[in-house]
């Protein structure tokens, strides 16, 4: 019998060379034949970005620079792998914290030294047979073709494989729930749990609550899993949505708290415990969530220069400007000609120039910003323009902070966490409710064009009404609820007329355009399933 392990090529990251024998011999003894090492973050990066591999061994351990969960992080931020690749993550320690930021980043398997070459055959066995069931499922949806994904989950568990029914089940709830197929969903959730207790089931059945906007029902789906299962990171992820989706940051920061007491390695989750923190004025929590964030970053590819302005801020607002104007010399060091990080820090520098009475300089620092600011144009982060148009409030320049906010309020009115960050940021300036009209004026006319374009649409005027929805995106270019109208025009006039290439480019450009700016995924589900069925069938018509 062929060996599961021939003609597979596999990548060891092991920063000790008589560990990486040890794990080389153990792949040749189960008889390998292609194995590639490299003993450090930056060397494995290098070695996936340009073979890919079946197999990657990362140790969690590297010594100096990236850690294995930021190497996994980053080849999957880059798409560096493709998903038959099995990775797992190899360490020594088996800590609670350690163990659960590995499993963070969600590598195939976890697993402990010391191990023998029969225990690491089962870990491989079992996720190459995995990868391999589940492969053409997952190129339907890397694909969009969502339908064909369901098709395929479905066929394969007629077969019974019972090895694998469980991951077929899960992966048919989560496509249902993509689609916005909840009912079906919901009823995955219910039998797998009916069979056996699992958290992702739970987990599932309180997204769907979510998604369908029963807050307070989610909300006690989740609490019930973490009371259950209180290890379950994906959990306090999913709570802080539900509590942030009701503007309840307080409980945003409670919950965020607990997952990082149990995994303080997630970047991402330090990052967003340190705004929330800031925004609740919890000085202390914000300083310590900024200083993990700008530690984690130095090798993490979801590193950013606004980390160390944050933590910037967060001294000015506490009167230590000597710690601010250090850590933005540290800034400038670590990101160095990059227009962005030195925005941050003129903007933040006009502040502080400000508070300390200089005016000259905190005009000059201002003016250096806004050059900056328009040559970085669209590019321009929306934190960031806040923090600019709050400067220019401060120095009486309202002309431009009028400028700035009408195009932020315009752009970003169906994004209400960030229209309330704009409410507390004119409160903390003496401003309160200034730019309310804007955004009620702003809401009423996107309700009035949705209004007018639906009527248009559904008189069958869609050039209409597709030119009515071109003409709000010139004003609006990032507005979600446009662009998902636009998607449906677009949709029902594909499959009601010939369709065109044309048509076709037009809709690919929007799905391209909501997976820019993070739509919802569920949102755009039936629409992608839609054009996937749509390509299909015009790829298959004959041609005369």
């Amino acid at each position: 019998m062929k060996s599961i392990l021939a003609g597979k090529s596999i990548l060891i990251v092991e920063d000790y060379p008589a560990m990486r024998k040890a794990i080389r011999d153990m792949l040749y003894s189960l008889e390998a034949d292609t194995i590639v090492e490299a003993d450090n973050g930056v060397s494995a990066i290098n070695a996936i970005s340009k073979t890919n591999f079946d197999i990657v061994l990362c140790d969690y351990n590297l010594g100096a620079g990236k850690n294995g969960q930021q190497v996994l992080e980053e080849v999957r931020f880059r798409k560096l792998i493709e998903y038959n690749c099995v990775f797992i993550i190899i360490a020594a320690e088996q800590s609670a914290g350690l163990v659960l930021g590995a499993m963070d980043s969600k590598p195939d398997e976890y697993l402990t030294k010391p191990f023998n070459a029969q225990q690491l055959f089962v870990r491989l066995e079992r996720n190459l047979l995995r990868k391999d069931l589940m492969q053409d499922i997952e190129k339907e949806i890397e694909r969009g073709n969502l339908s064909q994904a369901i098709q395929q989950c479905e066929k394969l568990l007629t077969k019974g494989n019972k090895r694998m029914r469980t991951h077929l089940l899960k992966m048919r709830a989560e496509l249902a729930i993509l689609v916005g197929d909840f009912d079906t969903g919901r009823q995955v959730y219910y039998d797998v749990l009916q069979e056996r207790d699992l958290p992702w089931a739970r987990l599932g059945l309180g997204i769907i609550d979510f998604q369908q906007g029963d807050l307070h029902q989610a909300a006690s789906e989740f609490e019930d899993l973490l009371r259950e299962y209180p290890m379950f990171l994906e959990g306090y992820d999913w709570l802080s949505k539900v509590h942030e989706a009701e503007d309840n940051l307080q409980e945003v920061e409670d919950v965020l708290n607990q997952a990082v007491d149990l995994s303080p390695q997630c970047i991402l989750r330090q990052k967003k415990l340190a705004t929330t923190a800031d925004k609740n004025g919890h000085v202390e929590v914000a300083e310590k969530a900024y200083k993990a964030a700008v530690s984690l970053g130095k090798y993490s590819v979801y590193k950013s220069c606004s980390d160390f302005t944050n933590l910037a801020k967060l001294y000015s607002k506490t009167s230590n400007s000597e710690a601010a104007l250090k850590t933005l010399a540290d800034m400038r060091q670590e990101y160095v000609n990059n227009p962005e990080a030195e925005l941050r820090a003129s903007t933040l520098e006009s502040d502080l120039h400000n508070v300390s009475g200089n005016e000259e300089m905190a005009k000059l620092s201002l003016q250096k910003a806004l050059s900056l600011h328009k040559q970085l144009g669209s590019k321009t982060p929306k934190d960031l323009q806040l923090d600019i148009a709050r400067s220019c409030y401060l120095q009486n320049q309202s002309a431009e902070a009028e400028a700035i906010m009408d195009g932020l309020i315009k752009t970003h009115i169906d994004d209400e966490a960030f229209l309330n960050d704009v409410r507390r940021m004119q409160s903390d300036i003496g401003m309160e409710n200034h730019s309310e009209v804007l955004i009620q004026t702003t809401k009423r006319a996107l309700v009035a064009t949705n209004n007018k374009g639906v009527q248009l649409y559904k008189q069958g005027k869609f050039k209409e009404a597709l030119a009515l929805f071109d003409k709000a995106m010139t004003v609006m270019p990032d507005n979600k609820t446009i662009i998902i109208n636009m998607l449906k025009i677009i949709m029902h006039d594909l499959k009601a007329t010939a369709i065109d290439e044309e048509k076709l480019l037009r809709a690919q450009a929007l799905f391209k355009k909501a997976r820019q700016i993070n739509i919802d995924r569920h949102k755009l589900g039936v629409l992608q399933m839609e054009f996937s069925n749509l390509l299909r069938n015009h790829v298959s018509e004959p041609k005369v």
